[in-house]
This record gives structure tokens, sequence and C-alpha cells, in this order.
């Protein structure tokens, strides 16, 4: 996700994906995203409730971060894998899960290419993971292939038009991304959603949903993001004081104009799609 050091195009005009996904490994492995990922808990958890998940059922959690779904099914008696490819963020989701005396497996893995075979899971989730992935479609048929005939696939994907939607907007006009490169907010389009599951789809469910960031300023989530959300480290420091600060301008005028507070907290609504899919 940094938008720095862009390589040129290769020959045949397509982005590359390699060194995409390279800088979006480092950009995670970057300050520690369960600072932040810790707070959306209850996303993991509205989604397990959305796909009515059961005791005993084989989940498993693609690009899971600090694992709030992984922890979740968890908590609901399932046998969950948490993957990610972040070995630093694994080892976060074992620490809570040990605190809990959560028993779960935790595996590194890329989720273009998971290392388990066909129909091996009832049900496969992702929380904003997935949709980092640089090879949207090649993701999309890993998460179908491993999940079994008649299994579900769940995902919460942040919109376009959503806060953190904008927020890597912003970025974007300070930092443009490779060209070629899909957006990640497109996995939170009904449109994109249909194209890449809708083959392999008995039904799919969405629904559009907010999480609510609460912080007590605007300035407190700034920096909040700028250490520890490795995406926002990054872009700032790829750039010089100057730029630095012009992007911390526009970061808090987004912030302020989604804030609802009406006090001198923030309370921002973040929109993100909410996905069911059932697997043919």
């Amino acid at each position: 996700m940094t938008r720095s050091n862009v390589s040129p195009l290769p020959l045949d005009g397509q982005p590359d994906l390699a060194a995409l996904k390279a800088r979006q490994q480092g950009a995670w492995s970057a300050g520690d995203y369960s600072v932040v990922g810790t707070t959306l808990q209850i996303v993991g958890e509205d989604l397990c409730e959305a796909l009515d998940i059961r005791p005993g059922q084989k989940v498993l959690d693609v690009a899971a971060g600090n694992g709030n779904v992984s922890l979740a099914a968890a908590r609901r008696w399932c046998n969950v894998v948490s993957t990610d490819y972040v070995p630093a963020l694994l080892e976060r989701g074992r620490e809570r899960a040990a605190a809990e005396r959560l028993s779960m497996a935790f595996q590194e893995a890329d989720a273009e290419a998971l290392p388990f075979g066909d129909g091996s899971f009832d049900v496969v989730v992702s929380t904003f993971g997935v949709m980092f992935a640089p090879d949207h479609d090649k993701a999309a048929a890993e998460m179908i292939r491993v999940c079994r005939s008649g299994g579900k696939i769940a995902l919460a994907n942040w919109t376009p038009e959503g806060f953190i939607g904008q927020l890597f907007k912003t970025i974007g006009k300070h930092l443009p991304p490779p060209a070629g490169a899909k957006s990640p907010a497109l996995w939170g389009t009904r449109a994109r959603i249909a194209e890449m599951f809708g083959a392999q789809a008995s039904a799919i469910d969405v629904e559009a949903r907010n999480f609510i960031f609460r912080y007590r300023s605007s300035a407190h989530w700034l920096d909040v993001f700028k250490t520890w959300y490795g995406p926002v480290l990054k872009a700032f420091t790829a750039l010089d004081p100057a730029a630095q600060a012009k992007l911390a301008d526009d970061l808090t005028a987004l912030a302020e104009k989604f804030n609802r507070s009406g006090d001198t907290t923030m309370i921002v609504p973040s929109e993100y799609l909410e996905i069911v899919v059932t697997r043919r």
C-alpha cells in the first residue's frame, strides 16, 4: 500500500504485482497494525453473526492481521486457522488467543497462494485484509478454491466513499499509486464482488454497515495512525517535511469532514460492506 518509489510498468503495460506486494508487505509490517486492529473487533463479531456460524465448523481467516474474526469464530467453538503474510501480526493474534485460552492455529500464508487443499474449509473470512492483495482476482479465486461447496465466504471491505476509502484516496493525491494498480476499495463495491465471486456463488448477500472510529480528537487519531498504521506511517516517511505537513493538513480536514461528535472528540463513521457469499 505504500505509494513511494514506484517502479516503471513492465513492457506489457501491466503493473509489477510482485513488486507491489513486496511494498505492501513492508507497509503492513511497519508500525504495529494491532494497535488499530484491536479497535475493530466488533466487526469480526458482527461478521460471525451475519454468517450464522456454527460450532465445529472449519474456518479460515485470510489476511487476518491480529485476528479479529479468528478470535470471534474461536469464541463460537469453531476450528480456526488464522493466516497472514506478516509474522508479527500473527504473533499478536497468538497473544490474544492465549490470553483468552482460545484454541486455534496460526500459519503464515499469502492470500494469493493459500497453502490448503480444495474445499478444505466450511467458512473463509477476511476483514479489511484480503482487499489489499495486489491481484484481486487471484485472491478471490483462492478463497473460492479452499471453500467447500455449500460453504460460505464472508468479507468486510471498506467502501470507496467511506472514511477509510477516502483516506487512501487522499494519500494517493500526495503519493500516486503505481499506474495500472487496482484500488483496494473496489472490494467495497457490489459490482466488483459480483465479478469476482458471482460465477461460483449460489447467493451473495451484501449489507452496508458503519464502523465508528472513536478517538480523543482528530489530532489524536492522526498521531495513532501515522505511528502505528503502516500505510499511513509509510506515506509520511516517504515525504519531505513540507509535504508531510500538507498531508497532515489534508488528513485532519478529512477527519473533521466526517466527524459527527459535536465536541472536541472524534466520532467518525466509516462505511464498509458486509458480504456473505454462499459457494456453489
